[in-house]
């Protein structure tokens, strides 16, 4: 072949067609994309620190190097490899540094609760409020619900601590209430009188403070007030304006006051801690407003009591508060006896202003039912042991009008008003009222009661399910019985939950003739009431007249 046939056959066209050039310059990548997908290869990971980039260099080389035969098939065993190989262990020549895991760090935690104590020797023969945990942790677990026995064992061990910390009349598991980041385990303790009236000393030095820093204000503040006041008593001598400002007529209820330590919903004290081992914290008592907020919102636990509660209605307090609020609600719906285990003192008088007893005593005759018996559709066989609480937030229905006892009333319109707007007394269940009594869930029985075995249901255990609080349950066999919740501390509801609207606008002015405007007059009225108030004093003038002359005749 010729040299000017090879150029020939060599030689490319200058100018190559525009769509074949197009699509070849698609495929070529363009270095924007190879230095973004390097740099997505480059991202180190959040948990171990490494990149993708790196280990597939490992990786490749590793298989260079000793070109294993199908390799495509431990390639996965490749990559661990270079991970496990990438971890140099911290080792110092004294002593091994190991990394602290979760279970070392939770034993750390627990570990005060297995170190006998100087006091443990003699504790058979004390009387402990703390009844046998075990033996109710049996009955739940035949039932098929509360906690395994390593956290029961933990917890029983916690439950002694806190024992020693307080002097208790009773003192019991409640139950464990789930959160977003942790859990409540929550103790039931009745603690004696001397403890009580210290928190009620505690708590009536608080609201005092807070009054009182409610109530202050800075001196010059004081001053200007003192000044205005004398400038109202002067102003005060002076007539009243021909148009006065018109004042509303609305007036702030009253507070309802909270029930002591020791009575009413308050009458049990709740200790609370996020696991067995760690120190346990005292709730503080509820007040009928936090109860009342408590039924109209529905929020999840964090797990941290200081956390704030933001809701709508808002909520008057933190996270402590509303766990206390729920705690109450729970135990008043939820926590049962067998019927004929518990009995009204006959000694005890009751109540005429309160209308029911408050407390209660185990019957010395009590005779176990059958299990049969226990778990009967009609549920007559079991009671509420915990007084209800009012739609008030109170067990004892308070009189909000019996503060306007003491205040002056000059009209008689205002007595009548105020016999008018005399509230009505809540009322509600009394104590050991059967659970035959409860309103139906939408439809739904309330409790659910089963056996916990068909196949032997002679030594099987009676189980009670609330469908009202889910989480709630009470088991009994013979004459041990228990109960104890374990849930999110929510109500059950049919539908989704909504916030409630908020409240209708108040006027501000009653409506009167006083204050309702009216139309202008026209030119003609207007002269027609001059013309009628021209008259009038004429005639007055002429009356005067008149009578000084008949003054003048007698004289």
């Amino acid at each position: 072949m010729s040299e000017a046939q090879s150029q020939k056959g060599s030689s490319k066209p200058q100018t190559p067609a525009t769509g074949a050039g197009d699509k070849q310059q698609d495929l070529v990548p363009r270095e924007s994309d190879f230095t973004d997908n390097k740099a997505y290869l480059l991202t180190a990971s959040s948990q171990s620190g490494m990149n993708l980039y790196d280990h597939l260099i490992v990786c490749l080389k590793k298989i260079l190097e000793e070109k294993p035969s199908n390799v495509v098939d431990i390639f996965e065993d490749i990559s661990k490899e270079g991970k496990r190989a990438r971890f140099a262990s911290n080792v110092d020549t004294v002593q091994n540094q190991y990394e602290r895991t979760t279970e070392v760090a939770k034993a750390e935690v627990q570990r005060h609760l297995f170190e006998p104590t100087q006091g443990d020797e003699d504790e058979e023969e004390m009387d402990s409020a703390l009844p046998n945990l075990w033996q109710t942790a049996y009955l739940f677990e035949q039932g098929g619900v509360g906690l395994d026995a390593e956290e029961t064992y933990r917890l029983w061990l916690a439950l002694k601590e806190l024992e020693k910390q307080h002097s208790f009349e009773q003192l019991r598991f409640w139950g464990k209430i789930l959160g977003t980041e942790g859990g409540y385990y929550i103790a039931e303790g009745l603690l004696k009188q001397d403890e009580i009236d210290a928190i009620v000393e505690e708590e009536a030095k608080a609201a005092a403070a807070t009054a009182s820093s409610a109530d202050g204000s800075k001196p010059e503040q004081a001053g200007a007030d003192s000044a205005a006041d004398a400038e109202a008593a002067g102003d005060a001598d002076e007539e009243p304006p021909e148009d006065p400002i018109p004042k509303p007529d609305f007036k702030t209820p009253p507070v309802v006051p909270r029930e002591d330590a020791g009575s009413g919903v308050n009458r049990f004290v709740y200790f609370v801690c996020s696991e067995p081992g760690r120190p346990w914290t005292r709730l503080p008592s509820v007040t009928p407003a936090q109860i009342q907020a408590a039924r109209k919102v529905k929020k999840f636990f964090t797990g941290r009591l200081d956390a704030p509660v933001v809701t709508y209605p808002p909520f008057p307090g933190n996270e402590a508060n509303y766990l206390r609020a729920q705690v109450c609600r729970i135990s008043a719906g939820t926590i049962i006896s067998p019927q004929g285990f518990y009995m009204f003192d006959e000694e005890e008088e009751e109540d005429e202003e309160g209308g029911g007893r408050d407390n209660f005593v185990e019957n010395p005759e009590f005779e176990p039912m059958p299990v049969r018996e226990l778990i009967d559709p009609s549920l007559s066989s079991w009671v509420h042991h915990v007084q209800h609480v009012l739609p008030q937030g109170r067990t004892r229905w308070w009189n909000p009008a019996q503060k306007r006892d003491d205040d002056s009333v000059d009209d008689e319109d205002e007595e009548e008003k105020e016999e008018m707007d005399e509230p009505q007394p809540e009322e509600g269940p009394p104590l050991l009222t059967p659970l035959s009594e409860d309103a139906e869930v939408d439809g739904n029985q309330p409790w659910t009661a089963r056996l916990s075995s068909q196949l032997l249901p002679q030594f099987s255990v009676a189980v009670l399910s609330s469908n009202l609080w889910p989480g709630a349950y009470a088991v009994a066999q013979g004459s041990l019985f228990e109960n104890v919740y374990i849930g999110w501390g929510h109500k059950y509801a049919t539908e989704n939950y909504s916030p409630p609207p908020p409240p209708p606008v108040l006027l501000e002015f009653p409506s009167g003739p006083e204050i309702t405007e009216t139309e202008d007059p026209t030119p003609e009225e207007e002269a027609a009431l001059k013309a009628a108030l021209a008259e009038a004093e004429e005639g007055a003038e002429e009356g005067a007249g008149e009578e000084e002359e008949d003054e003048e005749e007698d004289d």
